[in-house]
């Protein structure tokens, strides 16, 4: 028999490659829309690039090279038509920390490093996108985010007052940065400190104050709004001048120094063992909080126009992108916050505007990089530090102290270990507090015993709402599903409240909100079916779901029950309490 292979269809390529789903219907009216964006987030994304390098401890122009071929692997690979991906603060920190743990000799090993982590970041994006194992991200629960990349927000700030002063200082904490800031301080440089602190106001003044006043000058809307996000261009242009024009480098200022001219090389990460080993970890969690941060922005700017993201295929697009940082010269990338929103609001419609960008990042890498030779240190330290300062949200503290206090205790918890310890420690501990959340929240899940509400066939909290029970039927709903960590508690609260000294000749286990009985939960169930039974106690259930049945239908759970299983609750009540034997119970007065 001749077997024939079964040729991909257009659909299942349209699932792996975006692009042949947007790019057919590509016409001129978008194609303008991209290009206005992409200059806009081109213009934007320079000094970004340069700065975040900075923060990574890398040479300026990786920050270029991680800007250029990743944004045409996301446009090819990628489900969001306005996430701008590069290089970010808090993934630049991340590097900056795992790759600084490894004690390397020169600036070559150090580089080698950061793109091998940027590969083995993107493998393990890849292996989470093919394998659909993006909602293990659901685990890192968005409080703790918040807390983590606030803390982060609060390192970097601080760790670039280094060169806003012109001193050296180290340190992967905020407690280490300052200690080796106030050290340092007598060595602060005046010139240095100048350009520095005057970068900072002038970008935080551009952010609010120039779009207005051009505005009242007569510039039309988008002229203003372009204008407007090429502030730090502005203050890139003019402090650059400054430092020619005075030769400031003599003087002390720190500068960029020289920048190589042309297109990013072909790079190979290093395949050496004991690298891998100790980059791994660091690359879980670059991978993880880069995906996190990536899909939340990505949905957040669908959903203004009503679009769909695949968070599986997004692990792929990212997972490409920072392959091809890797094989590009560049470090892990991910998509930004604020230059996403700038991409959106400049009116980009498909992620093509994401490869024209990288167009324009290109042709700076062949053109612009010979001018940034006399660029300050300081100036890029500035626009760090005005772009991060965004990200501090203490008000994630107040929102959950008023929530809910164990979401408060991790986000505190997450922000205190971050501040102390630095962000390896900070995001591994926001991982297991949140998983540690889950677990704890669904180990004391919530039972409420209920009564019938007077006139209705419904059920409600006896001691919240003016319900009908019998005194020899205790009806207990189960608001989560029975699995091992919460089984021993659900034995232990029911085997209390039938031990209370009332004649309780059944027990019902509501389960409408039960998607999911364990193998442990089962063993506890057979223990509270065995226990009650020798109480004299008959157990039955009500209201379970469908695939629920079927998994006890393959045990002998059922054949054992002393009990029956009640399509509704309130056919339960019927069969087990009869309505003259019902009474009324207030809320509140409940035992």
């Amino acid at each position: 028999m001749a077997y024939q292979m079964k040729r991909p269809t257009l659909g299942g390529l349209k699932r792996y490659f975006p692009i042949l789903t947007w790019g057919r219907s590509y016409d001129r009216d978008a194609a303008t829309s991209d290009l206005v964006a992409a200059v806009i987030v081109t213009i934007m994304l320079i000094p970004q690039s340069l700065a975040y390098a900075l923060l990574a401890g890398l040479p300026a122009e990786m920050g270029l090279y991680a800007s250029i071929l990743p944004l045409v692997a996301y446009a090819i690979f990628g489900t969001s038509r306005a996430l701008a991906v590069g290089p970010v603060a808090v993934v630049s920190l991340m590097t900056a920390a795992a790759v600084g743990n490894l004690a390397l000799q020169g600036t070559a090993e150090y580089a080698m490093a950061a793109i091998t982590l940027a590969f083995l970041s993107g493998l393990i994006l890849l292996v989470m996108g093919v394998f659909r194992l993006g909602f293990l991200a659901n685990f890192l629960s968005h409080p703790v985010i918040a807390g983590f990349i606030t803390a982060s927000g609060m390192i970097i700030a601080v760790s670039q007052m280094k060169h806003i002063l012109g001193i050296d200082a180290h340190g992967h904490s905020l407690l280490e940065i300052l200690r080796s800031l106030f050290a340092h301080l007598g060595d602060a440089n005046l010139i240095t400190f100048a350009i520095g602190a005057g970068s900072v106001a002038f970008l935080f003044w551009v952010r609010k104050g120039l779009k207005p006043l051009l505005l009242s000058l007569g510039l039309k809307p988008r002229l203003a709004d372009i204008l407007a996000k090429a502030g730090p261009v502005g203050a890139v242009a003019v402090t650059t001048l400054l430092s020619w024009g005075f030769d400031l480098s003599s003087r002390g200022v720190a500068i960029v120094g020289d920048v190589p001219q042309g297109l990013p090389p072909l790079t190979m990460p290093s395949f050496d063992a004991e690298l891998w080993a100790s980059l791994f970890g660091s690359a879980v969690l670059i991978s993880i909080i880069g995906f996190v941060e990536s899909i939340s922005v990505a949905q957040t700017l669908a959903a203004k126009k009503r679009q769909r993201i695949t968070p599986d295929q997004e692990l792929v697009g990212l997972g490409a992108s920072n392959v091809a940082a890797a094989i590009s010269g560049g470090y892990p990338v991910t998509g930004g916050f604020a230059r996403s929103v700038v991409n959106f609001d400049a009116g980009a419609e498909t992620p093509a505007a994401g490869a024209f960008t990288a167009v324009g990042i290109a042709g700076a890498a062949l053109f612009l990089t010979p001018l940034l030779f006399f660029l300050p240190k300081a100036t890029l330290a500035a626009t760090i530090i005005v772009a991060v300062l965004s990200l501090v949200d203490f008000t994630i503290l107040k929102k959950t102290w008023g929530y809910h206090r164990a979401d408060f205790t991790a986000v505190a918890a997450t922000i205190l270990l971050t501040l102390v310890f630095g962000v390896e420690i900070g995001v591994s501990s926001g991982v297991i507090l949140s998983i540690a959340l889950f677990l704890y929240k669904t180990s004391r899940p919530h039972i409420a015993e209920v009564g019938l509400v007077p006139g209705t066939e419904h059920f409600r909290n006896i001691n919240r709402h003016d319900v009908l029970t019998h005194p020899e039927l205790v009806t207990l709903r189960l608001d989560e599903n029975l699995y091992f960590a919460n089984s021993r508690f659900i034995e232990d609260y029911l085997l209390d409240r039938v031990g209370q000294g009332q004649p309780v000749k059944h027990v019902v286990l509501m389960c409408s909100a039960v998607n999911e009985i364990d193998l442990s939960a089962l063993e506890a169930l057979e223990e509270i079916n065995r226990q009650l039974s020798d109480m004299g106690i008959t157990l039955h259930l009500s209201e379970v779901k469908g695939p629920v049945m079927d998994r006890l239908h393959r045990t002998h759970f059922l054949d054992e029950l002393t009990g029956q299983v009640f399509l509704t609750q309130f056919g339960a009540m019927r069969a087990l309490g009869p309505v003259d034997g019902l009474k009324p119970v207030l809320a509140g007065d409940a035992a």
